[in-house]
Parts: C-alpha cells; structure tokens; sequence
C-alpha cells in the first residue's frame, strides 16, 4: 500500500474514532449518523428561526427500518400493535409474522395506553394544536394547513375519539426517540406505507 494511502486511512480511523467518543459523550443513542435534509437547519431547543428550522437528533438506528419481523400475538392479521417502550409499531399479517415499523413515542408525562379503532384517515392532513398544547406552547398557530412543513407530515390515522392520531413527521431522524405530546410518530416514507395497508375500524391497540 502506498504512504500516501496509509496516511488518509489512519486519518479516516482517527475522526471516525472521535466522532463515536463524542457522540457518546453526549450521552446519544448508538447509531449512524445522518445529515437532516437539504433546507433544514438544527437549531438550539426554543429557538426556531422559521418552520424548517428544527431541533434533532442526528443519530438513528437502522434497527428502525420498515422491515418483517417474527412476531406472536393473538391478534388478528391487520392489526396495528403500538409498543411505546421498544418505539415500535406492528402491523400484524398473521402466520407469526409482522411488519414493523420504528416510531417516535411520547415524551414523558404524556404516555398513554388502550385499545381504539382508526376512525378516520388523511392525506396530508391539517393541523390544529389543542388548547391544552396552545397553553403550553403559545407560540404555536392556531391551524396550519397540511403540506411538507406541517407536522403532522404525509398521512395521518386518528386513534378512535382520542387527541392522539398515527401520522408521519417532518423530523425523520427524531424516530426511536420520546418526543411527542402523545401521537404515534412514523417517517412519511412509513406513514405512507402503513396507510395504504389500514382500513377505517382497524384495531388499534397500544401498550
């Protein structure tokens, strides 16, 4: 091998080294890091500068992939099974076997469970904060209607006469993170998946 390649390896080992000790020392999960998307900027928590302007955390774990999984349950095939803990999200297809998709839960305070039925579902869905986030976060608007930079995101499936709704998110990398206010958080890519698959009056059951 020539030096010069020796060099630019052991320069490679040497930042990838530190980028795993900082990112450990910042007490963030294990993972692999990605870059938010173009026209997103990472700000300090309170202060967004614009409606791109987010908070985030880099690392993701592929562990969070849309993938089928060996899952045992006796629920039906269709069903949706929400595990806030592992923050995954179940469809199950029957036969020992699920799809599964990594999720974003809610953060502490806001956990919730039960067993509800979808009642409605939307396309690029609108947003109207409740007054009870409007009290806690008076800078939020009033509506905001549904499109790339509302966070709601892609699809939404709203979880029986509940606040609560499963829906998608302009925050990707926050999946695999305690984050919301109570809803059931998916990237669009899965939202949009998971969509098309659930029917109204689908099962919902969250643990």
């Amino acid at each position: 091998m020539k030096p010069g390649v020796v060099v630019r390896s052991a320069m490679a080992l040497v930042l990838l080294a530190a980028s795993v000790i900082s990112a450990q020392a910042q007490g963030l999960q294990p993972g692999w890091r990605f870059q938010p998307p173009p026209g997103i900027t990472v700000v300090p928590p309170n202060r967004p500068r614009h409606g791109l302007a987010l908070q985030a955390n880099l690392h993701v774990d592929p562990v969070f992939l849309r993938q089928v999984v060996r899952y045992d349950t006796h629920e039906r095939s269709g069903t949706i099974v929400v595990d806030t803990s592992a923050h995954f999200l179940y469809f199950v297809l029957g036969d020992g076997r699920a799809l599964r998709y990594g999720i974003g839960v809610a953060k502490s305070g806001f956990e919730w469970n039960g067993t509800h039925r979808v009642t409605r579902k939307a396309e690029w869905p609108s947003w109207t904060p409740p007054a009870e986030m409007l009290r806690r976060r008076p800078d939020l608007p009033r509506h905001m209607k549904g499109g790339l930079d509302n966070p709601l995101g892609a699809r939404a499936l709203y979880i029986g006469s509940t606040l609560y709704r499963i829906h998608g998110t302009t925050e990707p990398w926050s999946i695999g993170q305690n984050v919301s206010s109570g809803c059931i958080r998916m990237t669009n890519e899965d939202v949009v998946d998971l969509y098309v698959r659930v029917k109204i009056n689908t099962k919902v059951v969250v643990l």
